[in-house]
């Protein structure tokens, strides 16, 4: 069983924040969730073979925020399409340097936020097609995060019902924490 995650999303401070403060912090919850679920999966008996495939399951869980979060600044926040794209890329791009910290630690030299970039856009085409209502990710839309994260973890026994997972539980979870940490931030 998860342990559960806090998330602070409430600002110290009374005073407006810029679109790059609010992405710094969404990068930095985002990355607290998707690495929680990563763990949660380990933790459900779910088996990894290496760091390399729970940093990928990690960078689709982040995907599948940063989806989210460009359909809420879109639909609820009713953000400008200049400001959505100028968020949503300040996300993506403090998420790649999250991403290549990290990996550094666990891989060694490397460029490994050019991949997470391209993969970025291969998803937004994919998840594209999904959508996103104030109840959240439609079922194609979790569908297609379980797809990846099952095509990651494999089909070995241990790992056959990872989609179940991920779509029942850990998707509309990671929904339910940071669609709220987003509107609480804009406020």
């Amino acid at each position: 069983m998860a342990l559960p995650l806090r998330i602070k999303s409430r600002w110290n401070k009374d005073h407006d924040h810029s679109l790059d403060e609010i992405a710094g912090a969404l990068a930095f919850i985002s990355w607290r969730l998707a690495q929680s679920k990563a763990i949660n999966l380990h933790g459900e008996d779910f088996v990894y073979e290496n760091d390399k495939q729970r940093m990928d399951v990690i960078i689709e869980y982040l995907i599948f925020q940063l989806q989210i979060m460009d359909r809420l600044a879109r639909q609820e926040l009713e953000l400008s399409d200049e400001d959505r794209q100028l968020l949503v890329t300040a996300v993506a791009k403090k998420q790649g340097s999250i991403i290549q910290d990290n990996s550094l630690d666990l891989f060694g030299p490397g460029d490994y936020v050019q991949p997470f970039f391209e993969l970025i856009n291969q998803r937004a085409s994919e998840y594209a097609e999904y959508s996103y209502t104030a109840d959240g990710p439609s079922y194609p839309f979790l569908r297609h995060l379980g797809y990846e994260i099952q095509q990651i973890m494999g089909d070995s026994q241990e790992n056959r019902w990872v989609i179940d997972q991920v779509m029942d539980r850990d998707g509309p979870e990671i929904d339910r924490k940071i669609a709220p940490a987003m509107r609480d931030l804009f406020e």
